[in-house]
């Protein structure tokens, strides 16, 4: 069927989200019997994601863990500030090569 991705795509996305979420879970587990640590926090645009939220919330109540899972609008990404640090350096031709290495907390 040559329509069967757009006859299918939310099916498709749900079925990848859900597949993520339950590797990022695993990860999560494994890391918590590694570790011992029970307090899990989320931050940044990931953490908007319903399915992420949902499905870390329930662990309080199935691992015994203490979640932290901000209010929705706080749950922004970087995107718009690294944007506009480009775009001011871009400004004043502040240009670097391929061989820079990051620095996180330079000053403009």
């Amino acid at each position: 069927n040559p329509d069967f991705v757009k006859e299918n795509l939310d099916d498709i996305c749900a079925s990848i989200q859900h597949t993520i979420i339950n590797i990022l879970m695993d990860k999560l587990k494994l890391a918590v019997k590694q570790t011992g640590i029970k307090q899990i926090a989320i931050g940044g645009g990931v953490s908007a994601n319903s399915g992420i939220r949902n499905t870390l919330m329930e662990g309080e109540q199935k691992y015994g863990w203490k979640c932290f899972v901000p209010k929705f609008e706080y749950t922004t990404d970087n995107a718009a500030m690294i944007g506009i640090v480009g775009y001011h350096k871009y400004l004043e031709q502040m240009f670097d090569d391929a061989a820079v290495v990051s620095k996180p907390r330079i000053a403009l």
